[in-house]
């Protein structure tokens, strides 16, 4: 076997593994925008990216209901717009603004937090650049 055939055997290996590392966020309506409101569950502060748990009650009564909210960047973008893992915690009463998912299950892409107890408002918002 030559060496090109063997690189293209490895190309044709590793690029499945490649492509399935990160996904798409074509999953969520980039069009719509839901507002939910309950208590966070957890945070997971991990890559590739931060998920934020919150337990909502549903507007028709019942018990609450899981939303995941994923974060559109990394924990790493997330430190530099001035979060940290320790923003939102178990049982903090939130509002969140999100980008739903489009087959309609729950959860979506966070765009907003807001503490309600404090009323302080943690956003995403583009990664701030390094000063010359």
């Amino acid at each position: 076997m030559n060496r090109r055939t063997l690189l293209a055997m490895m190309a044709a290996v590793a690029a499945p593994s490649v492509a399935v590392a990160h996904h798409s966020f074509a999953m969520y309506d980039q069009t719509k925008v839901v507002t939910l409101t309950g208590a966070v569950k957890s945070f997971q502060w991990t890559n590739p990216h931060a998920v934020l748990w919150v337990l909502v009650a549903p507007k028709d009564g019942g018990p609450a209901e899981l939303w995941p909210a994923e974060f559109p960047t990394s924990p790493g973008n997330l430190t530099r717009m001035g979060w940290s893992k320790s923003s939102v915690n178990p049982g903090d009463k939130v509002t969140i603004e999100i980008n739903p998912l489009r087959d309609g299950r729950h959860g979506g892409s966070l765009k907003k937090v807001t503490l309600l107890d404090s009323g302080k408002v943690l956003t995403i918002g583009p990664i701030p650049q390094a000063k010359p």
